[in-house]
């Protein structure tokens, strides 16, 4: 059986995760652009495919019984001399710990070469030298941050990870007790188990982005299905509304459907209304 290498992280959210990758960036962090900035919970572990349902349960339970929570990160620290590390220290480290007691458990507990420290990296596998100097000049620096959700991230092609499901920290809600129970959750990525039922059903997603010298100017996004196209969400970045990417975007997205064999596209009602795609 085919294994997948899973980690389980809190996600710093923005903007304060473009302030980290600022700051691993001026340290030389390898891993920036590999790994977002994160506090780890489980470290990469492997679990075989027909697991994963298992391993999406343990987030969602654990994310059902834990509330948002504020943590300071800093001062920075080292894992020096055991390991060339720099990072940010966690205060009010209780909620981490009992949230990653949650998540620490089958199919995504594994044997732990070090005890777990709360901590953000900044910069692995870094020189001694450096290390001191950057203890000395960020010794000042703290910053709070707010976890509200708890993220399951994938191992791919050229060691990068990515979050595949998410997991709110809010009760679990289900309707229809006495009938027929559904538990409703809402995440900001579409849950793989959920994908795996679209593919099922024969729907497609289609997704054109638009970039212009280099930087994302806008994306388009929907689906294809039994001859019928739908476009869902368009964004085109603030620069560069009213100089026709949209309508670039559409174009391409129909053309893109047409291929698939989907002749009829159509548009969700605040993008069919009055819209003007830029």
């Amino acid at each position: 059986m085919a294994r997948v290498r899973l980690g389980v992280a809190l996600l710093v959210p923005p903007p304060l995760d473009g302030e980290i990758d600022g700051l691993r960036r001026a340290l030389g962090d390898g891993a920036l652009g590999r790994i977002p900035a994160h506090l780890t919970l489980v470290p990469p572990v492997n679990v075989r495919e027909d697991r994963l349902a298992e391993a999406l349960a343990v987030l969602r339970s654990a994310a059902t019984a834990t509330r948002p929570f504020t943590v300071t990160l800093g001062p920075p620290s080292t894992f020096l001399p055991d390991n060339p590390t720099l990072h940010l220290t966690v205060s009010e480290e209780t909620a981490v710990r009992t949230l990653r007691e949650r998540v620490f458990v089958e199919p995504l507990a594994r044997p732990l070469t070090w005890p777990f420290v709360p901590h953000v990296t900044l910069a692995d596998e870094a020189h001694p030298d450096r290390i001191q100097a950057a203890l000395s000049a960020l010794a000042d620096y703290r910053v709070d941050v707010t976890f509200s959700r708890v993220h399951l991230l994938r191992e791919g092609p050229g060691r990068i990870w990515a979050p595949i499901a998410d997991a709110a920290f809010t009760p679990q809600v289900v309707i229809g007790r006495g009938g027929l129970p559904v538990e409703l959750t809402v995440t900001e990525l579409v849950d793989p188990e959920a994908a795996a039922l679209v593919r099922a059903d024969g729907t497609v997603q289609l997704v054109v982005t638009a970039r212009s010298e280099g930087a994302v100017s806008g994306c388009v996004q929907g689906w294809c299905r039994n001859g019928v196209a739908h476009v869902s969400s368009l964004v085109v970045a603030d620069d560069y509304l009213h100089l026709g990417v949209g309508r670039h975007l559409l174009a391409a997205f129909r053309s893109e459907a047409a291929d698939r064999g989907c002749g009829d596209v159509t548009l969700a009602p605040r993008l069919s209304v009055g819209l003007d795609v830029g």
